[in-house]
């Protein structure tokens, strides 16, 4: 088991709130989306996070900047569990405030490159569900609901679903999964 942190990936300071109105041309991802399909979307990606655990290069990264398979796994099921949480605040109060999450030190914090595959499996699932859950229970007059994160970006429920969809997919693409 390596103990040792690989090097960090470059910072990424690109302002990715973007998305939500030009789209990704990355990944191709489009921000047209109902927001009552997020549920069942999350549920798609997390077969394909699966699956993409399942290979026999899972932890092994692409180049030394950039994290391995298991290492985005591990971080789109933090994803998951923030969310989730941020989530919740949004529809107990309109304009709900949230401090800003240090992806890059939860990646350190919590070794994610020496992770077990099969448990990230496990937990990327059911935190996935639990998200999807949530995401399908949202009541129809809520999807406007406002949360304010730390840095200033603000997003109604309905954008914050696509924010979501957006970093699950395109990290995805970034495995070819």
């Amino acid at each position: 088991m390596t103990t040792q942190p690989p090097p960090a990936p470059p910072a990424d300071e690109k302002d990715w709130t973007a998305v939500l109105t030009a789209g990704c041309s990355q990944c191709g991802f489009s921000p047209e989306h109902d927001p009552a399909t997020t549920g069942d979307r999350i549920r798609a990606t997390v077969l394909r996070w699966q699956s993409a655990l399942s290979g026999l290069d899972v932890k092994e990264r692409p180049r030394a900047e950039v994290w391995s398979p298991l290492e985005y796994a591990c971080h789109v099921r933090d994803v998951f569990r923030v969310f989730s949480v941020r989530l919740g605040l949004m529809l107990a109060t309109d304009g709900a405030r949230f401090d800003n999450w240090d992806q890059d030190e939860a990646a350190v914090s919590g070794a994610y490159w020496s992770q077990d595959p099969a448990a990230v499996a496990d937990e990327l699932a059911e935190a996935g569900e639990s998200l999807a859950a949530a995401f399908d229970a949202v009541p129809e007059d809520a999807w406007g609901n406002r949360g304010l994160r730390s840095n200033g970006a603000e997003f109604t429920v309905a954008t914050f679903a696509a924010y979501l969809l957006h970093d699950i997919e395109h990290h995805l693409h970034d495995v070819d999964a």
